[in-house]
């Protein structure tokens, strides 16, 4: 039995505790809600942690900023209409993932073009990102970073090392989006669009004789189990973009929105590599694993370059006329 002293104290302690929650839950003054689809471990997703706890220190608490991964607010499709629409506050795009709805913004993933660090700290605050960033804004969103996903892929085959256009003659290839498998159907393969999570099981199948994905993901996805070999480059270039609702943004105090935009900046800093190439920690897993990994060397990859970019560009330029042209003309001067 509890005597009424005992109770009362009891009661009081969850008084008080009941009140530092509620406190604590209602001391941010603005939240930024950040939808995206990368799982915990994602770098990008460990960057935006980084980035929320800036922003907490920055603000001394007056914004709170909370993300929601693994696509479970809002699917990747659905980030910019949500974000647009003012159901969130924010969200972290794909590049490439406009598609038809701002194809300029597919531009990085030409072969080989903006791949370099030069190159990607050259674009940001550039002529060029601007005019990216201003057709974000038609389309309903404010962009604030131009965060860096990744600036390479890996072509894996279960039957030789595609290190030269001539290699992939004949190959049914995994797809990534009709822009970039323009190239590779210039060196005579056939592209299949297929989402990630289902080429595992078409490449053991037979379904498609070579793979390209990130080269960290040949590892986590374990195409080392069925594809002998991989040949890595810094192929394509892709940033997450981290908008924001124009209303939303413009109605926070001009103190908070500069420590905000700080934080981002920040952001894109720590997703530049310091050095080209890839990074030969990725390759020696898959090493490890039985994989026969290489990264191609610069003869190789400006081969390669020479042999995809002539059609990509052509297709980049037929789907985004006039600003394309633009834009092409902006990025070469970086």
């Amino acid at each position: 039995m509890i005597d009424r002293r005992q109770f009362a104290l009891r009661c009081a302690a969850l008084s008080i505790a009941a009140f530092s929650v509620c406190g604590s839950a209602y001391a941010a003054e603005y939240t930024m809600r950040i939808s995206h689809q990368f799982p915990p471990t994602h770098h990008t997703a460990v960057n935006l942690e980084q980035f929320a706890k800036e922003v907490k220190e920055a603000t001394k608490g007056r914004v709170e900023v909370q993300t929601f991964g693994a696509a479970q607010l809002f699917k990747p499709n659905q980030n910019h209409p949500a974000v647009a629409s003012g159901k969130i506050e924010a969200a972290v795009i794909l590049s490439f993932q406009w598609g038809g709805t701002i194809p300029e913004m597919s531009v990085s993933v030409i072969p080989y073009l903006m791949t370099s660090v030069a190159k990607q700290k050259a674009f940001i605050g550039s002529e060029a990102s601007k005019l990216l960033d201003a057709k974000m804004a038609a389309r309903g969103v404010k962009n604030i970073a131009w965060i860096v996903d990744t600036n390479d892929g890996i072509f894996t085959s279960g039957k030789k090392l595609l290190v030269a256009p001539a290699d992939f003659a004949g190959l049914k290839i995994r797809g990534l989006n009709k822009l970039f498998d323009a190239g590779r159907e210039a060196m005579g393969a056939s592209p299949s669009a297929m989402p990630g999570s289902e080429v595992y099981r078409a490449l053991q199948t037979g379904v498609l004789d070579a793979g390209l994905t990130g080269v960290k993901a040949a590892y986590s996805r374990k195409y080392y189990e069925i594809q002998k070999y991989g040949a890595a480059s810094n192929i394509i270039l892709a940033f997450d973009n981290l908008v924001v609702n124009p209303a939303w943004w413009s109605g926070l105090p001009a103190e908070l929105r500069t420590a905000i935009q700080a934080a981002a900046d920040r952001a894109v800093k720590r997703s530049i590599r310091a050095t080209d190439g890839v990074p030969p920690e990725d390759i020696k897993v898959l090493v490890e694993k039985g994989m026969q990994a290489v990264a191609l060397t610069k003869a190789q990859e400006k081969a390669m370059a020479d042999a995809m970019q002539p059609a990509v560009k052509k297709e980049f330029l037929r789907a985004t006329a006039p600003d394309g042209v633009r834009l092409l003309e902006l990025i070469d001067r970086l």
